[in-house]
């Protein structure tokens, strides 16, 4: 049973536990699952990755920044994720084209329509069957990031008032196609959100199972 479940939310929302905790749960559950992340995943998207999120690139475009993020997002999807779906695994993956509109679309006020086209065309058209997005406020999102102490990158740097359009962007989305999108509350401690989601999955799970052809 192929399966493709993306996280996102606005930075410090916590995602990237998620994202770990529920791979590691369907894999007890005797899941075939891939874990991957975006920016990044195969060692070209790694590059990219570091390009993308240096400091020493402040003065990066964000037409720039659509285009090295799509690019490492082709990357991934057709050297990883769309095999693992296609030899019937679940991929996990923490960010994916979501991440493009509200970041770049949203935040830096780029064409949607055009966005979508791009990020179409570097997909392949390939859309997450369920996607978890973890809200919080872009204030305590970053003082989040600050306190724990990780990685610094140059999207975090960027004024909070990026953060909080992201923020809305996402919101939108989540208006735009309810069936896909599961609201998470992100404030809340790790444990309680992490059983939630497994509850969700679960459901998730069963349903897909009983659909499934005898």
């Amino acid at each position: 049973m192929s399966l493709f479940i993306t996280f996102e939310g606005p930075d410090g929302s916590g995602k990237t536990t998620q994202f770990k905790r529920l791979a590691d749960h369907l894999r007890d559950r005797g899941c075939d699952v891939l874990a991957v992340r975006e920016p990044g995943g195969t060692s070209i998207g790694e590059q990219i990755r570091d390009v993308l999120h240096s400091l020493a690139n402040k003065e990066m475009q964000p037409r720039t920044e659509i285009l090295l993020y799509c690019a490492s997002r082709a990357q991934l999807v057709g050297q990883v994720i769309r095999p693992h779906l296609q030899s019937g695994g679940i991929v996990v993956c923490d960010r994916y084209a979501d991440s493009t509109l509200a970041y770049q679309g949203y935040g830096h006020g780029l064409d949607l329509p055009t966005l979508r086209t791009i990020l179409d065309f570097a997909t392949g058209g390939l859309r997450p069957d369920i996607t978890f997005y973890l809200d919080i406020k872009a204030e305590e999102g970053l003082k989040r990031r600050k306190a724990g102490g990780g990685e610094w990158n140059r999207m975090d740097d960027l004024p909070v008032e990026f953060h909080r359009r992201v923020r809305a962007g996402y919101l939108e989305m989540v208006a735009q196609e309810p069936a896909r999108w599961v609201v998470i509350d992100a404030a809340r401690e790790a444990e309680t959100i992490a059983k939630e989601i497994q509850e969700i999955m679960e459901g998730r799970l069963t349903s897909n199972v009983k659909r499934q052809p005898s």
